[in-house]
């Protein structure tokens, strides 16, 4: 049986010119994560710097997990008010799955190390926006709506092991310049072994921190983010908590960030998600039409694997993600069109009826765990999908949708969804 580490610390964070290299201790076991830039300036302004701090504190929950300590010490990292809050919520809420999965409530933990933090004023153009691309409909539809409004670069984040040919291939359609982040997690996580303790972490909360380095160390004033309202939907609730798979890209998570941002380089620095306030229907709807993206862009997992030789080089069709993309394109593209983008049908496939179900609310299972939208999306978009024409024959949509009660339409998912923190030289 796995045994729960007794103290994690925080080594130390190196900057040079180019590359960030976080040093941590599990129990007396090492790790050190690297991270090197290409296309900004030195990494080694004060502002700079600072905000390299907070990307170690939540980088370091990748070694962390490893063995789920009772005990966190940062050392001499300057955590801050609103660091602290960041990283509190990170190892509950971020590692909230990875808890579930492995029973095991982070409730006892506690932080030691300093609170105080300095801040710094960045030299930034509030006009100069940095964009993380994954490669997927909402970073796309992100980059396009900010076409022609902002001075837009994006930003890409690939493993040591090689960049990601979908995500390369679909940034290329863009025509936009790109600053990149090569990162190396340390060789024993990849590895892995047998005593540490495994499950998913807040990845995307490190690469929105990285892309504000990034920022901040090219003069850019703003991170354009493409998390949508959904995101901040819980798959479950356990321990009188919720649990959320995308707890990264949700609505809390961004306050938290902008807030420790704020505290580190004062308000010049904007980092807001463009989607935040908008359905993943609205945004099927928009890429829709973006017909220059539809033969490139891939958002199934399996092509995003961190061994090159294990990339799948098309849509499997058969996981979560390829089912909710196809649902949520079904209303506003052709079933031709669909067949064609993805070279499978998994929407008519017997074998997804299940996935189907539970993306929908209608399965026992809770929400998958996958960045896929909330049962109440997926759910108008089957409604709306069983009513055309083209896919009467598959009469499982049909039966599900007589199955669903909602009380939402499409046309009510197409409106604004909740608040946003968007600036309003971004909408211009």
């Amino acid at each position: 049986m796995k045994q729960r580490a007794e103290l994690f610390r925080y080594v130390g964070l190196d900057v040079s010119s180019d590359t960030l290299s976080g040093i941590y201790d599990l129990d007396g076991r090492t790790f050190v994560e690297t991270v090197t830039f290409e296309g900004v300036k030195s990494l080694e302004a004060p502002a700079v710097v600072a905000l390299a701090q907070l990307w170690y504190l939540i980088a370091g929950l990748s070694y962390y997990k490893a063995g789920a300590a009772r005990r966190i010490d940062v050392g001499t990292t300057p955590l801050g008010t609103h660091g602290r809050r960041l990283f509190k919520a990170a190892l509950s809420d971020g590692l909230g799955e990875f808890a579930y999965r492995n029973q095991i409530p982070l409730s006892d933990v506690t932080i030691e190390g300093l609170v105080g933090v300095e801040s710094y004023e960045p030299f930034v153009d509030a006009n100069r926006v940095l964009t993380p691309f994954g490669g997927g409909i909402d970073s796309v539809v992100t980059v396009e709506n900010l076409r022609g409004r902002v001075d837009q670069t994006l930003f890409v984040v690939s493993p040591s092991s090689g960049r990601f040919t979908p995500l390369e291939e679909t940034a290329a359609v863009t025509g936009l310049d790109v600053i990149r982040a090569s990162r190396t997690l340390d060789p024993q996580i990849v590895r892995g072994d047998e005593s540490f303790f495994n499950g998913h972490v807040p990845v995307t909360t490190m690469v929105t921190l990285l892309a504000a380095v990034a920022a901040v160390a090219s003069g850019r004033g703003g991170v354009a983010l493409s998390n949508e309202h959904s995101s901040s939907i819980a798959n479950l609730r356990w321990y009188n908590s919720d649990i959320n798979h995308q707890w990264s890209k949700s609505w809390n998570a961004e306050n938290l960030i902008a807030t420790a941002i704020a505290e580190r380089v004062g308000s010049e620095l904007v980092v807001a998600s463009y989607l935040r306030d908008r359905s993943e229907l609205w945004v099927a709807q928009l890429f829709s039409e973006l017909e220059q993206y539809h033969h490139v862009f891939r958002s199934c997992n399996r092509a995003f694997s961190q061994v090159p030789g294990e990339r799948a080089s098309k849509w499997c069709g058969e996981c979560d993600k390829c089912l909710f993309v196809n649902l949520v394109l079904a209303p506003f593209l052709s079933r031709p069109a669909l067949r064609d983008i993805f070279a499978s049908e998994p929407l008519s496939d017997p074998a997804r009826v299940e996935q189907l179900r539970t993306l929908v609310g209608l399965g026992a299972e809770h929400k998958p765990f996958e960045c896929v939208g909330d049962p109440d999306e997926s759910a108008v978009a089957l409604t709306e999908v069983s009513h055309h024409e083209e896919w009467r024959d598959v009469t499982v949509l049909d039966v599900l949708a007589r199955e669903l009660r909602t009380e939402k339409e499409l046309s009510d998912l197409l409106e604004p969804q909740g608040s946003s923190r968007v600036p309003t030289n971004w909408l211009r």
